[in-house]
């Protein structure tokens, strides 16, 4: 049985997820921790819990989401995961920064390429890949069918969807891919968001009004 543990960083609230299993070896999802008390928050929930961490995955690569990646990286020596249509996202980190007046160091490390249909394996736990453009263009979500629930990134929210006014944003694309490939799945599929709380794809089928 799988855990969650998420954790809610820097100016944009973003989520960050540790997901573990019971030998203890974890993914760490979108490390958004900002130096200082919020590395120090994750850091040590990793440290207390005894957890190995065998991945780096990325939803995607806007800012907000990557703050902590060259700590993740340096810290535990794993690859960066990532679908490669968001390697030019990653590539615009410091041009991001500076939109936000902030000094932001280009990321250094070994990356992994994920596409559609690929899957993750967790100790015998799979994930299946589904890549939804719209918000970026490498945006992917993680979907763990036995255990039925997925980390969707900016893709889709409670009541909500990713902009799509960003780099390489497209609202008719994320739509199509939302309901092509994530409404298609079980309606008590949890929904574990970029963002805000958790959701399910059954109350975003009835309610989103972007999606109705």
């Amino acid at each position: 049985m799988l855990q969650i543990q998420g954790f809610v960083f820097n100016f944009a609230s973003e989520n960050t997820y540790i997901i573990y299993n019971e030998n203890k070896n974890a993914w760490l999802i979108d490390p958004g921790n900002m130096k200082g008390q919020e590395t120090q928050a994750i850091d040590s929930f990793i440290s207390e819990n005894g957890l190995k961490i065998q991945k780096i995955l990325l939803t995607h690569a806007h800012i907000d989401h990557v703050f902590g990646l060259q700590w993740a990286f340096d810290t535990f020596k794993v690859p960066v995961t990532m679908h490669k249509e968001d390697q030019e996202v990653l590539d615009m980190l410091q041009a991001s920064g500076m939109r936000f007046g902030m000094q932001v160091d280009p990321v250094k490390a070994d990356v992994e390429y994920i596409k559609e249909g690929d899957e993750l394996d967790l100790d015998g736990e799979k994930f299946k890949i589904y890549h939804v453009p719209g918000h970026s263009p490498g945006s992917v979500v993680y979907h763990h069918e036995n255990q039925k629930f997925m980390i969707s990134g900016d893709v889709l929210f409670e009541g909500s969807i990713g902009r799509t006014d960003l780099y390489k944003g497209n609202y008719e694309q994320l739509i199509d891919g939302i309901k092509s490939k994530l409404f298609i799945l079980d309606h008590d599929t949890q929904v574990f968001s970029g963002h805000g709380n958790p959701t399910s794809i059954g109350f975003e089928k009835q309610y989103n009004p972007f999606l109705k």
